[in-house]
């Protein structure tokens, strides 16, 4: 089994932030979108919509709590994608995983959903 894409809801006033990021931080490109009736884009990396955005004012403060802590992401070059995370200002914090040879850079999108970026087989500076 394979994740087909995430889905993140988003006020429309919010919804420009949230798509820079993606497309910054992470590199995704804007692409194809079927007209569902309701703003939003998608977002592809490798040629595949892996990031859905849509425009929501239902979301947000509720009763119940939400659970999902964060999104990863298998990625390649942590330094770059810790200067394009320096220049959008976002805070981030980095964890060195010795017994997989693997770099996180942990940080939050404009919606606050956790953004994990996985980088197998690179060692961050000290």
């Amino acid at each position: 089994m394979n994740i087909d894409h995430i889905n993140i809801a988003a006020p429309a006033a919010l919804m420009e932030e949230v798509k820079h990021f993606y497309c910054t931080a992470l590199q995704l490109e804007e692409g194809p979108r079927p007209d569902f009736g309701i703003a939003g884009y998608w977002l592809y990396g490798d040629g595949k919509p892996i990031v859905h955005l849509l425009v929501s004012d239902n979301h947000g403060d509720a009763e119940t709590p939400y659970f999902l802590d964060h999104v990863a992401y298998a990625m390649q070059d942590h330094r770059a994608y810790l200067r394009r995370l320096d220049e959008l200002g976002v805070e981030h914090g980095t964890l060195y995983m010795e017994s997989t040879h693997t770099t996180q850079i942990f940080c939050k999108d404009p919606c606050g959903v956790g953004v994990e970026a996985n980088f197998t087989g690179e060692k961050p500076d000290t």
